[in-house]
């Protein structure tokens, strides 16, 4: 494992930086979803149901990974 210099990113780092990026998309696009489709107004909930959201995405492919 290469040592880490500080402020630079390693290939390794961006892929981590990209797969939290794509958690936490799949989270908006799924608060998204609930709301337009569900016809759901989750008003100050919103960040909590992101967050959940997230979380789910976060599982699913953990599990997916894990095939």
């Amino acid at each position: 494992m290469a040592e880490d210099v500080k402020y630079t990113f390693t290939k390794e780092g961006m892929k981590k930086v990209a797969i939290g990026a794509g958690i936490t998309a799949g989270g908006a696009l799924l608060t998204y979803l609930t709301e337009v489709i569900g016809n759901i107004d989750l008003g100050p909930w919103t960040p909590i149901v992101v967050s959940g959201w997230s979380i789910l995405v976060n599982i699913a492919r953990k599990y997916i990974q894990n095939q």
